[in-house]
Protein backbone atom coordinates (compact mmCIF):
# COMPACT_ATOMS: atom_id res chain seq x y z
CA UNK A 1 0.00 0.00 0.00
CA UNK A 2 2.97 2.39 0.23
CA UNK A 3 4.88 3.74 3.32
CA UNK A 4 3.55 5.98 5.75
CA UNK A 5 5.84 8.84 7.43
CA UNK A 6 5.77 8.31 10.74
CA UNK A 7 8.42 11.30 11.48
CA UNK A 8 7.89 14.21 14.05
CA UNK A 9 5.57 16.83 12.85
CA UNK A 10 5.57 20.40 14.45
CA UNK A 11 1.97 21.25 15.03
CA UNK A 12 1.55 25.11 17.15
CA UNK A 13 -1.60 24.81 17.97
CA UNK A 14 -2.71 26.12 13.88
CA UNK A 15 -5.05 25.55 10.94
CA UNK A 16 -3.92 22.52 9.49
CA UNK A 17 -5.00 21.33 5.98
CA UNK A 18 -4.88 18.06 4.23
CA UNK A 19 -1.71 18.39 2.37
CA UNK A 20 0.27 19.27 5.99
CA UNK A 21 -0.61 15.78 6.58
CA UNK A 22 -1.18 13.92 3.83
CA UNK A 23 0.42 10.62 4.69
CA UNK A 24 2.56 8.99 1.64
CA UNK A 25 0.38 6.36 -0.13
CA UNK A 26 0.51 5.86 -3.73
CA UNK A 27 -2.92 5.54 -5.35
CA UNK A 28 -2.45 4.91 -8.94
CA UNK A 29 -4.55 8.49 -8.88
CA UNK A 30 -7.37 6.86 -8.43
CA UNK A 31 -10.19 6.58 -5.03
CA UNK A 32 -9.28 2.94 -3.77
CA UNK A 33 -11.95 0.19 -3.39
CA UNK A 34 -13.92 -0.59 -0.20
CA UNK A 35 -11.60 -3.21 1.04
CA UNK A 36 -8.72 -1.58 0.12
CA UNK A 37 -9.62 1.53 1.94
CA UNK A 38 -10.21 -0.54 5.03
CA UNK A 39 -7.47 -2.27 5.08
CA UNK A 40 -5.28 1.02 4.79
CA UNK A 41 -7.09 2.40 7.79
CA UNK A 42 -6.30 -1.07 9.75
CA UNK A 43 -2.83 -0.68 8.76
CA UNK A 44 -2.34 2.83 10.51
CA UNK A 45 -2.11 2.22 14.04
CA UNK A 46 -3.79 4.75 16.28
CA UNK A 47 -4.27 3.71 19.98
CA UNK A 48 -5.89 6.26 22.16
CA UNK A 49 -4.77 5.27 26.03
CA UNK A 50 -4.65 6.96 29.12
CA UNK A 51 -1.28 5.51 29.66
CA UNK A 52 1.14 8.11 27.51
CA UNK A 53 3.78 5.34 26.68
CA UNK A 54 0.49 3.69 24.83
CA UNK A 55 -0.86 6.57 23.42
CA UNK A 56 -0.45 7.51 19.56
CA UNK A 57 -1.23 10.32 17.25
CA UNK A 58 -4.12 9.63 15.09
CA UNK A 59 -2.66 12.19 12.24
CA UNK A 60 -2.03 9.45 9.33
CA UNK A 61 -5.94 7.93 10.07
CA UNK A 62 -7.25 11.71 9.53
CA UNK A 63 -4.80 12.87 6.38
CA UNK A 64 -5.78 9.92 4.50
CA UNK A 65 -9.76 10.13 5.49
CA UNK A 66 -9.20 13.94 4.08
CA UNK A 67 -7.53 12.87 0.61
CA UNK A 68 -10.53 10.25 -0.08
CA UNK A 69 -12.92 13.33 0.56
CA UNK A 70 -11.50 15.85 -1.34
CA UNK A 71 -10.94 13.30 -4.18
CA UNK A 72 -14.42 13.18 -3.57
CA UNK A 73 -15.62 16.68 -3.88
CA UNK A 74 -15.37 17.82 0.27
CA UNK A 75 -14.12 20.69 1.38
CA UNK A 76 -11.72 19.22 3.98
CA UNK A 77 -10.48 21.08 7.88
CA UNK A 78 -7.68 18.98 9.98
CA UNK A 79 -8.46 20.66 13.46
CA UNK A 80 -5.65 19.86 16.06
CA UNK A 81 -7.08 19.13 19.28
CA UNK A 82 -5.15 21.73 21.84
CA UNK A 83 -5.79 19.53 25.00
CA UNK A 84 -3.51 16.59 23.72
CA UNK A 85 -0.77 17.12 21.05
CA UNK A 86 -0.91 14.90 18.09
CA UNK A 87 -4.78 14.58 17.71
CA UNK A 88 -6.97 15.85 15.58
CA UNK A 89 -10.63 15.98 14.67
CA UNK A 90 -11.51 15.85 10.89
CA UNK A 91 -14.84 17.92 9.73
CA UNK A 92 -15.28 17.19 5.77
CA UNK A 93 -18.36 18.92 4.24
CA UNK A 94 -20.33 18.72 1.23
CA UNK A 95 -23.70 20.56 -0.25
CA UNK A 96 -25.48 23.52 0.59
CA UNK A 97 -27.58 25.56 2.89
CA UNK A 98 -28.28 24.88 6.60
CA UNK A 99 -29.22 22.05 8.78
CA UNK A 100 -28.41 18.80 7.10
CA UNK A 101 -26.98 15.29 8.25
CA UNK A 102 -23.61 14.37 10.33
CA UNK A 103 -22.09 10.63 9.96
CA UNK A 104 -19.31 9.90 12.41
CA UNK A 105 -17.07 7.87 13.80
CA UNK A 106 -13.35 8.06 15.81
CA UNK A 107 -10.54 7.11 14.50
CA UNK A 108 -9.07 5.46 17.75
CA UNK A 109 -8.60 1.95 19.08
CA UNK A 110 -7.62 0.67 22.21
CA UNK A 111 -4.73 -1.04 23.18
CA UNK A 112 -3.77 -4.43 21.87
CA UNK A 113 -2.31 -8.16 22.98
CA UNK A 114 -0.82 -9.20 19.80
CA UNK A 115 0.43 -12.27 21.00
CA UNK A 116 -3.56 -13.38 21.14
CA UNK A 117 -4.19 -12.42 17.91
CA UNK A 118 -4.20 -15.34 15.43
CA UNK A 119 -3.80 -12.32 12.61
CA UNK A 120 -1.89 -9.57 12.15
CA UNK A 121 -3.86 -6.76 14.07
CA UNK A 122 -2.91 -4.39 11.75
CA UNK A 123 -3.46 -6.00 8.43
CA UNK A 124 -7.28 -6.76 7.44
CA UNK A 125 -7.63 -10.20 7.16
CA UNK A 126 -10.60 -12.14 5.27
CA UNK A 127 -11.27 -15.12 6.98
CA UNK A 128 -14.47 -17.40 7.60
CA UNK A 129 -16.92 -14.52 5.78
CA UNK A 130 -15.15 -11.84 8.52
CA UNK A 131 -12.92 -8.72 8.37
CA UNK A 132 -10.53 -9.26 10.96
CA UNK A 133 -8.32 -6.13 12.17
CA UNK A 134 -7.57 -4.08 14.99
CA UNK A 135 -10.56 -1.43 14.75
CA UNK A 136 -12.74 -3.47 11.95
CA UNK A 137 -15.56 -3.20 14.39
CA UNK A 138 -14.81 -0.28 16.65
CA UNK A 139 -15.11 1.40 14.24
CA UNK A 140 -12.88 1.88 11.41
CA UNK A 141 -14.75 -0.17 8.80
CA UNK A 142 -17.62 2.46 9.42
CA UNK A 143 -15.45 5.29 7.17
CA UNK A 144 -14.67 3.30 3.91
CA UNK A 145 -18.75 1.97 3.93
CA UNK A 146 -19.30 5.60 3.83
CA UNK A 147 -17.10 6.52 1.43
CA UNK A 148 -18.38 3.59 -0.54
CA UNK A 149 -21.68 5.04 -0.87
CA UNK A 150 -20.48 8.65 -1.58
CA UNK A 151 -18.66 7.42 -4.57
CA UNK A 152 -21.69 7.21 -6.43
CA UNK A 153 -23.22 10.56 -5.41
CA UNK A 154 -23.29 14.00 -6.86
CA UNK A 155 -21.90 15.12 -3.38
CA UNK A 156 -21.89 19.18 -4.55
CA UNK A 157 -25.32 18.67 -5.49
CA UNK A 158 -26.54 18.33 -2.38
CA UNK A 159 -29.20 20.33 -1.21
CA UNK A 160 -28.51 20.25 2.58
CA UNK A 161 -25.16 19.52 3.88
CA UNK A 162 -23.26 16.17 4.59
CA UNK A 163 -20.91 16.15 6.92
CA UNK A 164 -18.11 13.48 8.22
CA UNK A 165 -16.73 14.05 11.22
CA UNK A 166 -13.56 11.89 12.56
CA UNK A 167 -12.34 12.15 15.89
CA UNK A 168 -9.92 11.07 18.49
CA UNK A 169 -9.56 9.65 21.84
CA UNK A 170 -13.02 8.55 22.08
CA UNK A 171 -11.66 5.18 23.69
CA UNK A 172 -9.95 7.44 26.36
CA UNK A 173 -10.48 11.11 27.45
CA UNK A 174 -13.24 11.85 24.67
CA UNK A 175 -10.65 14.81 23.92
CA UNK A 176 -12.06 15.19 20.22
CA UNK A 177 -15.70 15.41 20.84
CA UNK A 178 -14.88 18.03 23.73
CA UNK A 179 -12.68 20.03 21.44
CA UNK A 180 -15.96 19.94 19.16
CA UNK A 181 -18.33 21.62 21.77
CA UNK A 182 -15.63 23.75 23.18
CA UNK A 183 -14.81 25.63 19.47
CA UNK A 184 -18.84 26.53 19.42
CA UNK A 185 -18.84 25.50 16.11
CA UNK A 186 -22.69 24.41 14.49
CA UNK A 187 -22.75 20.96 12.06
CA UNK A 188 -25.46 19.67 11.01
CA UNK A 189 -29.28 19.06 12.46
CA UNK A 190 -29.16 15.34 13.16
CA UNK A 191 -26.18 12.70 13.20
CA UNK A 192 -25.72 9.41 13.12
CA UNK A 193 -22.63 7.41 14.81
CA UNK A 194 -21.32 4.27 13.25
CA UNK A 195 -20.60 2.64 16.53
CA UNK A 196 -20.90 -1.10 16.46
CA UNK A 197 -24.98 -2.02 16.95
CA UNK A 198 -25.13 -5.09 14.93
CA UNK A 199 -27.07 -2.24 12.25
CA UNK A 200 -29.63 -1.44 14.86
CA UNK A 201 -30.33 1.66 16.06
CA UNK A 202 -30.07 3.19 19.29
CA UNK A 203 -31.37 6.37 21.52
CA UNK A 204 -30.24 6.11 24.54
CA UNK A 205 -26.67 4.81 26.52
CA UNK A 206 -25.98 4.88 30.15
CA UNK A 207 -22.84 6.92 31.21
CA UNK A 208 -19.64 6.14 32.89
CA UNK A 209 -17.69 7.57 36.00
CA UNK A 210 -14.66 5.96 37.01
CA UNK A 211 -12.83 7.15 40.38
CA UNK A 212 -10.35 6.24 42.70
CA UNK A 213 -10.31 6.56 46.45
CA UNK A 214 -7.19 6.53 48.32
CA UNK A 215 -7.20 6.06 52.28
CA UNK A 216 -4.32 7.06 54.19
CA UNK A 217 -3.88 5.14 57.29
CA UNK A 218 -0.76 4.60 59.95
CA UNK A 219 1.35 1.54 59.37
CA UNK A 220 2.84 -0.18 62.31
CA UNK A 221 3.52 -3.60 64.24
CA UNK A 222 0.45 -6.20 63.55
CA UNK A 223 0.99 -7.69 67.12
CA UNK A 224 -0.41 -4.65 68.27
CA UNK A 225 -3.37 -2.94 66.66
CA UNK A 226 -3.40 0.16 68.63
CA UNK A 227 0.19 0.88 66.89
CA UNK A 228 -1.44 1.99 63.73
CA UNK A 229 -4.31 2.82 61.85
CA UNK A 230 -5.28 0.20 59.11
CA UNK A 231 -6.31 1.76 55.76
CA UNK A 232 -7.41 -1.63 54.62
CA UNK A 233 -9.85 -1.79 56.96
CA UNK A 234 -11.17 1.47 56.37
CA UNK A 235 -12.01 0.67 52.93
CA UNK A 236 -13.48 -2.68 53.96
CA UNK A 237 -16.28 -0.28 55.86
CA UNK A 238 -15.87 1.95 52.33
CA UNK A 239 -17.17 -0.55 50.63
CA UNK A 240 -19.78 -1.76 52.43
CA UNK A 241 -20.98 2.19 52.83
CA UNK A 242 -21.28 2.38 49.47
CA UNK A 243 -22.90 -1.08 48.69
CA UNK A 244 -25.44 0.66 50.66
CA UNK A 245 -25.63 4.23 48.77
CA UNK A 246 -25.66 1.83 45.18
CA UNK A 247 -29.15 -0.42 46.76
CA UNK A 248 -30.35 3.71 47.63
CA UNK A 249 -29.45 5.10 44.29
CA UNK A 250 -30.71 1.91 42.53
CA UNK A 251 -34.04 2.35 44.10
CA UNK A 252 -34.88 5.75 43.43
CA UNK A 253 -33.92 5.84 39.64
CA UNK A 254 -34.98 2.78 37.18
CA UNK A 255 -35.24 2.42 33.27
CA UNK A 256 -36.91 -0.07 32.12
CA UNK A 257 -35.63 0.04 28.35
CA UNK A 258 -31.99 -0.80 29.91
CA UNK A 259 -31.13 -4.82 29.84
CA UNK A 260 -30.06 -3.71 33.24
CA UNK A 261 -32.44 -1.28 34.34
CA UNK A 262 -30.83 0.76 37.14
CA UNK A 263 -27.25 2.15 37.57
CA UNK A 264 -24.45 -0.47 39.07
CA UNK A 265 -21.22 -0.20 40.96
CA UNK A 266 -18.59 -1.76 39.98
CA UNK A 267 -15.05 -2.53 42.51
CA UNK A 268 -12.57 -2.94 40.03
CA UNK A 269 -9.29 -2.98 41.55
CA UNK A 270 -7.96 -2.65 45.50
CA UNK A 271 -4.28 -2.49 46.10
CA UNK A 272 -2.76 -2.21 49.49
CA UNK A 273 -0.48 -2.97 52.49
CA UNK A 274 3.37 -4.44 51.57
CA UNK A 275 3.52 -7.34 54.00
CA UNK A 276 1.07 -9.72 56.31
CA UNK A 277 2.85 -8.49 59.48
CA UNK A 278 2.51 -4.66 59.00
CA UNK A 279 -0.77 -2.65 59.86
CA UNK A 280 -1.53 -1.64 56.15
CA UNK A 281 -0.87 2.29 55.98
CA UNK A 282 -2.32 2.56 52.45
CA UNK A 283 -4.95 0.99 50.24
CA UNK A 284 -6.62 2.14 47.02
CA UNK A 285 -10.01 1.36 45.37
CA UNK A 286 -11.13 1.81 41.76
CA UNK A 287 -14.73 1.96 40.76
CA UNK A 288 -16.64 1.91 37.70
CA UNK A 289 -20.25 3.57 38.16
CA UNK A 290 -22.50 3.10 34.87
CA UNK A 291 -25.68 5.61 35.44
CA UNK A 292 -29.10 6.19 33.69
CA UNK A 293 -29.95 9.27 31.31
CA UNK A 294 -30.98 11.78 33.96
CA UNK A 295 -28.23 11.63 36.26
CA UNK A 296 -25.48 13.84 36.23
CA UNK A 297 -21.43 13.15 36.61
CA UNK A 298 -20.64 15.42 39.06
CA UNK A 299 -23.46 15.37 41.44
CA UNK A 300 -23.39 11.80 41.90
CA UNK A 301 -19.49 12.09 42.22
CA UNK A 302 -20.12 14.53 44.96
CA UNK A 303 -22.40 11.73 46.84
CA UNK A 304 -19.70 8.84 46.49
CA UNK A 305 -16.94 11.54 48.16
CA UNK A 306 -19.61 13.15 50.69
CA UNK A 307 -20.67 9.14 51.39
CA UNK A 308 -16.67 8.40 51.90
CA UNK A 309 -15.80 10.93 53.89
CA UNK A 310 -18.77 11.10 56.40
CA UNK A 311 -17.89 7.22 56.99
CA UNK A 312 -14.35 7.95 58.12
CA UNK A 313 -14.93 11.02 59.91
CA UNK A 314 -12.72 10.98 63.16
CA UNK A 315 -11.21 7.36 62.45
CA UNK A 316 -7.61 9.21 62.10
CA UNK A 317 -8.14 7.77 58.00
CA UNK A 318 -7.04 10.34 55.49
CA UNK A 319 -9.03 10.25 52.02
CA UNK A 320 -7.31 11.10 48.73
CA UNK A 321 -9.91 11.08 45.56
CA UNK A 322 -8.76 10.80 42.03
CA UNK A 323 -10.83 10.90 38.79
CA UNK A 324 -9.08 8.20 36.20
CA UNK A 325 -11.07 10.30 33.76
CA UNK A 326 -13.45 12.88 33.43
CA UNK A 327 -16.27 10.95 32.76
CA UNK A 328 -18.86 10.52 29.85
CA UNK A 329 -22.63 11.81 30.09
CA UNK A 330 -25.54 9.71 29.70
CA UNK A 331 -27.36 10.27 26.34
CA UNK A 332 -31.08 9.69 25.31
CA UNK A 333 -32.87 11.07 22.21
CA UNK A 334 -36.39 11.56 22.41
CA UNK A 335 -38.10 8.17 20.87
CA UNK A 336 -40.08 10.61 18.78
CA UNK A 337 -37.42 12.22 17.53
CA UNK A 338 -37.21 12.31 13.50
CA UNK A 339 -34.00 10.73 13.13
CA UNK A 340 -34.85 7.85 15.77
CA UNK A 341 -37.91 7.40 13.68
CA UNK A 342 -36.49 7.51 10.42
CA UNK A 343 -33.85 5.17 11.65
CA UNK A 344 -35.99 2.90 13.26
CA UNK A 345 -37.74 2.37 9.54
CA UNK A 346 -34.55 1.71 7.73
CA UNK A 347 -33.56 -0.71 10.04
CA UNK A 348 -37.06 -2.48 10.57
CA UNK A 349 -35.88 -2.20 14.58
CA UNK A 350 -37.21 -0.64 17.38
CA UNK A 351 -34.81 2.02 19.00
CA UNK A 352 -33.05 0.35 21.95
CA UNK A 353 -30.22 1.27 24.55
CA UNK A 354 -26.80 -0.07 25.33
CA UNK A 355 -24.66 0.31 28.53
CA UNK A 356 -21.14 1.64 26.70
CA UNK A 357 -20.70 4.90 25.91
CA UNK A 358 -20.47 7.47 22.53
CA UNK A 359 -19.41 11.08 21.92
CA UNK A 360 -23.46 11.34 20.88
CA UNK A 361 -24.22 13.51 24.54
CA UNK A 362 -21.54 16.10 23.21
CA UNK A 363 -23.51 16.07 19.95
CA UNK A 364 -26.65 16.80 22.25
CA UNK A 365 -24.46 19.94 23.51
CA UNK A 366 -24.38 20.97 19.99
CA UNK A 367 -27.62 20.64 18.89
CA UNK A 368 -27.57 17.48 17.20
CA UNK A 369 -30.57 15.01 17.92
CA UNK A 370 -28.52 11.34 17.63
CA UNK A 371 -28.73 7.62 16.87
CA UNK A 372 -26.06 4.84 17.41
CA UNK A 373 -26.20 2.79 14.39
CA UNK A 374 -23.54 1.06 12.75
CA UNK A 375 -22.21 -2.31 11.52
CA UNK A 376 -20.17 -5.07 14.21
CA UNK A 377 -20.73 -6.20 17.64
CA UNK A 378 -19.71 -4.56 20.32
CA UNK A 379 -19.00 -7.70 21.90
CA UNK A 380 -16.19 -8.62 19.69
CA UNK A 381 -14.54 -4.60 20.03
CA UNK A 382 -11.71 -4.49 22.58
CA UNK A 383 -11.29 -8.06 22.16
CA UNK A 384 -8.52 -10.47 20.32
CA UNK A 385 -9.03 -11.29 17.05
CA UNK A 386 -11.91 -8.26 16.42
CA UNK A 387 -13.59 -8.41 13.19
CA UNK A 388 -16.42 -7.47 11.29
CA UNK A 389 -18.80 -9.60 9.56
CA UNK A 390 -18.95 -9.30 5.44
CA UNK A 391 -22.69 -9.97 5.74
CA UNK A 392 -22.83 -6.20 7.67
CA UNK A 393 -21.61 -4.02 4.65
CA UNK A 394 -24.56 -4.21 2.03
CA UNK A 395 -26.78 -3.90 4.48
CA UNK A 396 -25.08 -0.40 6.26
CA UNK A 397 -24.11 0.91 2.37
CA UNK A 398 -28.10 0.54 2.30
CA UNK A 399 -28.72 2.40 5.36
CA UNK A 400 -25.96 4.96 4.80
CA UNK A 401 -27.30 5.91 1.15
CA UNK A 402 -31.14 6.42 2.28
CA UNK A 403 -30.01 8.40 5.20
CA UNK A 404 -28.22 10.57 2.95
CA UNK A 405 -31.29 10.66 0.24
CA UNK A 406 -33.24 11.77 3.16
CA UNK A 407 -31.35 14.32 4.81
CA UNK A 408 -29.52 15.94 2.07
CA UNK A 409 -30.78 15.37 -0.96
Amino acid sequence: MGFINKGAIEYNNRDVSVSDLKPKIIMNNKIPGLIEQFNTLISLPSVSCIEPQLDMSNHAVVAQLGEWLEDLGFKVEIMPVEEKAGKFNLIAVAGKGEGGLVLSGHTDTVPYDEAGWNYDPFKLTEADQRLYGLGSADMKGFFPIVLDVLRDMRVNDFIKPLYILATCDEESTMAGAKALVASGRSLGEVAVIGEPTCLKPVNMHKGILYETIRLIGKAGHSSDPSLGINALEGMNDVINRLLEWRTSMQQRAVNDKFKVPYATINFGTISGGDSPNRICGNCELRIDLRFLPGMEIELLRAEIRREVMELIDGTGLKVEFDRIFPGVPAMETPADADIVKYAEKLAGEPASSVAFGTEAPYFKTMGMDTVVLGPGNIEVAHQINEYLELASIEPMKNITRELIKQYCM
